[in-house]
């Protein structure tokens, strides 16, 4: 028996007469086409939602649109790549209907479009929230290093900075030399040797002036680096080792592992970020209250203590938490004793003050400009304390923060408090890497989504938000199917 032989090249061949018979029932692509098809695009923010009057025809947003969708959902992310698969793929030319547009129509949608990209993801969640797809009893918090449109050679820290001219000031010293050894022997040919080593000296001035530049602007602003390519960018620490990178920090809800809300830092640490991404993903759910957790990473007793606040229930790996909140005079209580294993303080930000685990204020003292650190301390309480929770004359709390977000003001007025004791719950601790690592090893493993192609924060947003939005779109999928999820999506 032979192998199976292939149609002859030379021979013609027809491909069905009719593009609908490109893609079959049970394709995902019909999903796309579906769910593209129902939004409004001008309530969703996007330029150019409506055709010119005058002059050449332009494409639509909503077919760019599908073709980004599609693209992210099949490992397709860069334009020109997009704008092959628009002449070469069934699928892509089912759903654009034909249509070819070049490689820079494409970049240029994703670039003009962030916040409106980031308002689809959004509304697919709210979608996924009417079809029941979200528990909306346990939220898992984390976040991943992406690495940035940003080489390491044009990030600079301020020691960074200080090494190289250090250097480069050593090598103007050893050219000097030469050039003042050349011109002691006074020849022809070391006057062309001296030409050459004056235009070295030139250039390595040049640099230096460039880089004390660099170190003038950093000392000027809140920053401690700067990036040239992609300026929000910032050296981090990753698995790889350091690497430039954007801290993407997203919230998933337990029930089926879908994203429900996400942001775009640059702070390497994750410390004080769970609080506010926890709150938005609720608002955008609708839910007065859920279970939060998150890894040891996010141990900020200020984010735990405001999520308490909220209603929410905060579940931080690596230990209880036990703290003094603000309330009303009749909730208040005399607080004489705490745990010396989880005693933290917590920060009040609409007050600019520490309040102790013993209830007392730590009011704002010191600004330390190199670290951005700034030190909350109250001598004569720890002095007189009964209760020593470090081994040094008294306590000083410390909260990181750029120069001008620090100030001195502080109200203490009326505060009235109330003890808080927050227990670790082991199997919540345990389902949270099952929970929220799942979405970002899909996205940077199955998808190819481990480095960003846009530069700057809401630019990432935008792209990060195509990201999810394919990763959520193919959970939807395989959780509800391909017909019922598109009579879902027309209903």
């Amino acid at each position: 028996m032979d192998f199976i032989i292939g149609n002859n090249r030379h021979q013609g061949m027809l491909l069905p007469d009719c593009i609908e018979d490109y893609v079959d029932e049970n394709n995902p692509v019909r999903v796309i086409d579906a769910y593209v098809d129902t939004l409004d695009f001008e309530n969703l923010g996007f330029n150019k939602w409506k055709p010119n009057q005058t002059g050449r025809p332009m494409y639509s947003p909503r077919d760019l649109l599908k073709l980004y969708i599609y693209g992210y959902m099949n490992h397709v992310r860069s334009s020109r790549r997009l704008e092959i698969e628009t002449k070469r793929n069934l699928e892509v030319i089912w759903l654009l209907q034909k249509l070819s547009p070049d490689h820079k129509t494409i970049a240029r949608f994703r670039q003009q479009n962030p916040t409106a990209l980031k308002n689809v993801f959004k509304n697919f969640v709210q979608l996924c929230t009417q079809w029941e797809l979200y528990g909306k009893e346990l939220l898992a918090i984390d976040g991943s290093k992406f690495k940035a449109w940003n080489t390491k050679d044009r990030n600079f820290t301020k020691n960074k900075l200080k090494d190289r001219i250090q250097h480069i000031e050593e090598k103007i010293e050893s050219y000097l030399d030469a050039l003042n050894q050349n011109d002691a022997l006074e020849n022809q040919s070391t006057s062309e040797i001296s030409s050459d080593i004056s235009e070295v000296i030139h250039q390595l001035t040049d640099r230096k002036t460039l880089y004390e530049s660099f170190l003038a602007e950093l000392a000027e602003s809140d920053e401690t680096q700067i990036s040239l390519t992609d300026p929000d960018s910032r050296l981090m620490k990753t698995k790889n080792g350091l690497d430039v990178c954007l801290n993407i920090q997203t919230a998933v809800d337990s029930k089926n592992k879908m994203i429900v809300e996400f942001t775009v830092e640059n702070q390497a640490q994750d410390k004080n970020l769970m609080g506010p991404l926890a709150q938005k993903a609720a608002d955008l759910l609708e839910v007065p209250a859920m279970t939060v957790v998150a890894d040891n990473g996010y141990d900020s007793v200020s984010d735990v203590a405001q999520l308490y606040l909220s209603g929410h229930r905060p579940v931080v790996a690596g230990g209880d938490y036990e703290f003094c909140i603000p309330t009303d005079a009749a909730n208040t209580e005399k607080i004489t004793d705490y745990d010396s294993n989880v005693a933290r303080a917590i920060y009040l930000p609409e007050r600019n003050i520490f309040i102790c685990p013993l209830g007392k204020v730590l009011r704002p003292c010191t600004y330390n400009k190199n670290k951005h650190v700034a030190k909350y301390d109250n001598t004569q309480a720890c002095r007189h304390c009964p209760k020593k929770c470090t081994k040094m004359r008294y306590y000083r709390a410390e909260r990181v923060m750029k120069p001008s977000e620090y100030t001195k003001a502080f109200d203490d007025s009326d505060l009235f408090l109330r003890k808080v004791h927050i227990f670790q719950n082991k199997e919540i601790v345990r389902q949270r890497k099952a929970i929220v690592e799942h979405p970002f090893g899909t996205v940077k493993r199955a998808m190819g989504i481990s480095y960003l192609l846009l530069k700057g924060k809401q630019k990432v947003e935008g792209e990060i938000a195509l990201a999810f939005l394919a990763f959520n779109l193919k959970r939807a999928i395989h959780i509800m199917g391909i017909q019922p999820l598109i009579q879902a999506i027309r209903a």
